[in-house]
């Protein structure tokens, strides 16, 4: 890989991002959420998952490097 991991990992989710907007507008104006109980799980999944992702990517680099560091000593 020539570039650093963080920069490719928020340039992907500056491309991501508007898209999972795009998914929750549509889903959000679709109908499908009938009450506010509904509209509320929905955020509190959405958000929350699309924050858990990008952070487990941070992660599963340090992971990495701890492991390159590990096999290079």
């Amino acid at each position: 890989m020539h570039q650093n991991f963080t920069k490719l990992w928020n340039i992907t989710f500056l491309v991501v991002g508007p898209l999972w907007g795009l998914f929750v507008w549509m889903v959000w104006t679709s109908g499908q959420l009938k009450t506010p109980q509904h509209e509320i799980l929905f955020l509190s999944v959405v958000v929350p998952g699309f924050i858990l992702i990008y952070l487990s990517g941070f992660l599963i680099a340090k992971r990495h490097a701890t492991k390159q560091n590990s096999a290079s000593s």
